[in-house]
């Protein structure tokens, strides 16, 4: 069983900052990727922020400049530290990595989700 688990999430004012954290656990081999997404009230997820085991990232356009993703390999963690928050950043926000439950090829992976942590922005 392979889990993600994220906290960090609250209310803050427009303007404002927060810090969301994910932490992998459970029997895996790797995780290549991990990424946030988002989902906001009546409307579909939608990926905020990936990294990769190297350290490269991948931003939506809306984000750019505000937010920063960065990972701990060897603790299996992603954070997503949040700048300059707006209101149409509310939503929950989700952790989702594809894990590799195999060590030898093929690789199978495994598709996991957290179970979200919501962040609310007032005006």
């Amino acid at each position: 069983q392979v889990q993600l688990v994220e906290s960090g999430g609250g209310l803050v004012q427009a303007g404002g900052s927060l810090r969301l954290s994910c932490v992998a656990s459970g029997r895996f081999f790797s995780i290549n990727v991990m990424g946030w997404y988002r989902q906001a009230p009546g409307k579909q997820r939608e990926l905020v922020a990936t990294i990769t085991s190297g350290g490269n990232t991948n931003y939506t356009d809306s984000v750019k400049g505000r937010f920063t993703i960065s990972r701990d390999n060897a603790k299996n963690t992603v954070n997503l530290q949040m700048n300059s928050l707006k209101p149409e950043d509310t939503g929950v926000y989700y952790c989702h990595a594809p894990v590799v439950i195999t060590s030898t090829t093929p690789l199978r992976y495994l598709k996991v989700w957290g179970q979200g942590t919501l962040v609310t922005v007032s005006a």
